[in-house]
């Protein structure tokens, strides 16, 4: 029996959670829910007076982000036959026809932004927004155009604390919120530089500029020790609310500032992206657990 034959045996729903990201769905709902319990805590909204509203920000966020995941996988195919880690794709394999893809992405998309709508018309308009400029400006331009696309694509990628946030209470000015968006924003280009590295043949052969690829190690170091005294400058953003959160996020950048420069001189590029990558995931699993917990203790003992 060939391997496309094995293929064929995939039981429909993996072929529709590889079509759709469900493991980026599970990573951003984090942040959603971050930004959705800081917000009860903040305005101090009781877990069951905003039950339905919570319920409707978690079912819109995972249609908005598995929708922007197909569109993506859609849009991609050309690339991800090339790339090791995306070959398998359905998309790409042929597991599922490319217009059942774009049907179930743009019912995802609908259904998904109509959810977030029953919260506040604010969650429902990031909902599209983040949706929009990870499929426009992210995929469909800069992915292949330059090597800011990281940068454009973060956007998006910040999306989820501020669409739990607005779900719960339509106003994103606080300190507080801005400080998660920001920090949302600014993890991604440590991440996925390292990515880029320890990828850095794949995405050359499929000729995607992520910035080492086309500026060089050095030039990426440099870039990312910028981006990560910018976030250590955006935990004073939680002063205004808790100490205790600022504390948190300061302590957790600049352990991150310092394996960048230390392990640059001390390993080689390969472990130096690899140190980075796996302390990516120990922040933000850290920081937005603790806002969660934080919040959620807030909540109770407000009771």
């Amino acid at each position: 029996m060939d391997q496309g034959d094995i293929r064929q045996r995939q039981p429909l729903s993996k072929i529709l959670a590889l079509t759709i990201k469900t493991g980026i769905i599970k990573s951003n709902l984090i942040p959603m829910f971050a930004g959705l319990t800081l917000s009860l805590y903040t305005y101090q909204y009781g877990l069951l007076e905003k039950l339905p509203d919570i319920i409707f920000a978690l079912i819109g966020s995972i249609l908005v982000i598995g929708a922007a995941g197909a569109f993506n996988n859609l849009y991609d195919r050309d690339i991800d036959a090339i790339m090791q880690r995306t070959k398998n794709r359905p998309t790409v394999t042929g597991e599922i026809n490319p217009k059942v893809v774009l049907w179930l992405a743009i019912f995802m998309s609908i259904f998904g932004i109509l959810a977030l709508s029953l919260t506040t018309m604010l969650a429902a308009f990031l909902g599209f927004l983040g949706l929009f400029f990870y499929v426009i400006p992210y995929t469909m331009w800069s992915k292949r155009k330059t090597v800011y696309n990281t940068e454009i694509g973060s956007i998006s990628g910040a999306m989820p604390p501020l669409i739990g946030w607005a779900a719960i209470h339509p106003d994103i000015t606080h300190p507080a919120i801005l400080g998660l968006f920001v920090i949302s924003i600014i993890w991604q280009m440590p991440h996925f530089y390292a990515i880029a590295i320890r990828k850095h043949d794949e995405y050359k052969a499929a000729n995607v500029p992520m910035l080492p690829v086309v500026k060089g190690v050095k030039r990426t170091y440099i870039q990312t020790n910028i981006y990560l005294i910018i976030l250590i400058g955006s935990s004073f953003l939680f002063s205004s609310l808790s100490i205790g959160l600022m504390l948190v996020a300061l302590l957790l950048s600049v352990i991150w500032l310092l394996i960048s420069i230390y392990g640059y001189k001390r390993m080689d590029s390969e472990k130096w992206a690899k140190s980075l990558f796996i302390y990516s995931l120990i922040h933000m699993t850290i920081l937005f657990s603790t806002v969660i917990i934080y919040s959620l203790m807030g909540i109770i003992f407000n009771l």
